[in-house]
């Protein structure tokens, strides 16, 4: 019997390894696919005849949106839209969700205040109304009209404050028994075990102001102030037009017109894109699976 049992075992092993190793793989093509692309000849792309590796390997994709100083301004522009953006986005979610967490019987206007957030979230005043307000306050063309309209989503300070609320009683009034101030304690106690769910709504923050092209497209006027995406979508979506009103470009406007494509270069972009996301998730991905409140409260 024990061999048959670790004959089993052995065979469930191998079959699950297999498994899950054919999903990673499928997760993995997509990406291995668009890579090929970014690196292939446009006339083999166009003819379908790229896979998993290039064909024609060229980098002219890359040379046509890096090769030029408005890239590393966009590029600029981007960097310090989440270095600005992420940190405050996480001030205003923890302090906004800490006293949301807390009982009625401490807070008794707890469920107004909610319902003035959730409310945003159902009903939203549209386009037009937000661009008259950031034009009104003088943001336009400048790096707040990209941070300051999104300064507190209220989606991640609802999953904070949830959080939050599911924390013992015994932890903080232990606490507050020895003296500790709502400060001190939201310092000491309450940000040390929601790390795990503060990373999350990190890594949401960061994608989000890293992927956001069209507020950029609306409030800045000058393609200098042109965030990244908002850039590379007009390298994307017109080419030809791109190169024209590119003076450092245009010298070689019929090289990258016979050269490059719109799914090559497609490409291209998404790969520019996500470096930034794959260099920081590899360092917040193992606090999704940390226990949220394990050993925070010990009998």
């Amino acid at each position: 019997m024990g061999i048959k049992a670790s004959l089993s075992r052995k065979i469930f092993l191998v079959s699950n390894s297999i498994f899950l190793l054919l999903v990673a793989l499928l997760c993995i093509a997509p990406f291995i696919n668009l890579l090929a692309v970014s690196f292939s000849d446009k006339v083999a792309v166009a003819a379908g005849e790229v896979t998993f590796f290039p064909v024609g390997f060229t980098t002219i994709s890359y040379q046509f949106i890096t090769n030029t100083s408005k890239f590393f301004m966009s590029l600029l522009v981007s960097i310090k839209r989440t270095a600005i953006g992420v940190p405050l986005n996480l001030l205003l979610i923890i302090l906004t969700a800490y006293p949301l967490s807390k009982a009625k019987e401490d807070f008794g206007a707890r469920s107004i205040f909610s319902w003035f957030f959730v409310v945003t979230i159902l009903f939203n005043a549209g386009l037009i109304p937000t661009y008259m307000v950031v034009k009104s306050t003088g943001l336009m063309n400048t790096i707040w009209a990209l941070v300051l309209p999104g300064a507190l989503p209220v989606f991640s300070m609802l999953v904070v404050m949830n959080y939050m609320r599911s924390l013992p009683k015994e932890l903080l009034e232990a606490a507050y028994m020895d003296g500790a101030s709502h400060v001190q304690t939201l310092i000491r106690v309450v940000l040390p075990v929601s790390i795990p769910t503060l990373a999350t709504v990190t890594l949401f923050s960061f994608v989000d102001h890293w992927n956001s092209w069209f507020d950029g497209m609306i409030y800045m006027n000058k393609i200098q102030n042109y965030p990244l995406q908002t850039y590379l979508q007009t390298v994307v979506v017109n080419p030809e037009e791109f190169i024209r009103n590119n003076t450092d470009l245009s010298g070689n406007l019929s090289k990258y017109l016979s050269m490059v494509s719109a799914r090559t270069t497609g490409a291209a972009q998404m790969f520019l894109a996500m470096i930034p996301i794959l260099c920081i998730y590899p360092f917040l991905q193992k606090y999704f699976t940390t226990g949220l409140v394990m050993g925070s409260v010990k009998e």
